[in-house]
């Protein structure tokens, strides 16, 4: 393999070395931030990713509120822990971890919630801010992807960058986070319907792949020496897919590694959106 890795966890450890000096600085003040999360049913690797939310604030010293939800609740019962959080002292921000078994309204449930508390940047009224360039929680993975290229200085500014999906969660926002003011790059969104994603890829600088299909990212789509990163996932039992190929490796300047890429530094920033909600109560 002639790429190097954009191994996801210094990145990470440098952000919650300033979470947890954070964390420290509101504890003088009396205040414990608190990270609220949701989780719907009892798929595996949902459970596993927050397990590892809630073993990552425990190392930075914030607090853990957690609820289950059965799958076979309603909708009703998934709306009322929103309303608890929205209400509690104890929780500044919180998430609702998806995807949501079958007969759950996850788009509800988001609108339902107070966008001050609001751990993923999701809300529609944080996704607003986040066009307009105004200050909110900023979605995780695609912050994540943004620290990572600053972290091993790869320039974005002027350079083409090719988003592979469009959803609400990743592609659409990376887009924006990396066409903004700061980060200046010309970013192309390409999903199922466009004809010869490849045309696309090839001319890009950095390749992102954001749809949650395995390898959809392969060798012929990347031209030599480009910035890969994988941050759409799909899990196989319990095998972590990538959307990138790892071939790509051969032929790609940089990439994301399957394991430790893209995922601890979502979890930092979810972390670092959490205490910047105490930081606003502390505040008021």
């Amino acid at each position: 393999m002639a790429a190097k890795f954009l191994a996801g966890k210094p990145v990470a450890d440098q952000v919650l070395e300033q979470v947890s000096l954070r964390v420290r600085e509101l504890s003088g003040q009396g205040v414990v931030p608190g990270l609220g999360t949701i989780l719907v049913g009892d798929d595996g690797p949902s459970a596993s990713y927050v397990n590892k939310k809630h073993q990552t604030c425990a190392e930075v010293g914030i607090r853990s509120i957690h609820r289950d939800i059965p799958a076979d609740a309603g909708q009703d019962d998934l709306l009322a822990v929103v309303d608890e959080f929205n209400a509690s002292e104890e929780v500044d921000a919180y998430l609702i971890q998806h995807p949501l078994p079958d007969g759950f309204d996850f788009n509800e449930a988001l609108g339902r919630m107070d966008p001050a508390k609001d751990a993923d940047g999701l809300h529609p009224v944080n996704l607003g801010k986040l066009v307009l360039q105004q200050p909110g929680p900023v979605p995780c993975t695609p912050a994540g992807i943004v620290a990572l290229l600053e972290h091993y200085e790869i320039a974005t500014s002027g350079k083409n960058v090719c988003v592979i999906g469009r959803g609400p969660t990743l592609g659409r926002p990376l887009g924006l986070l990396l066409s903004q003011r700061g980060t200046d790059a010309a970013v192309t969104v390409v999903h199922s319907r466009v004809e010869n994603i490849s045309d696309y890829t090839l001319a890009a600088d950095i390749v992102v792949g954001a749809v949650g299909v395995p390898n959809i990212v392969t060798p012929e789509m990347v031209k030599p020496g480009a910035v890969v990163i994988s941050g759409g996932i799909t899990w196989e039992g319990k095998k972590l897919l990538p959307d990138v190929d790892e071939t790509v490796g051969d032929v790609a300047g940089w990439i994301t590694p399957r394991l430790g890429g893209v995922g601890p530094t979502t979890v930092a920033m979810l972390l670092a959106n959490t205490v910047a909600a105490a930081e606003l109560r502390a505040r008021s």
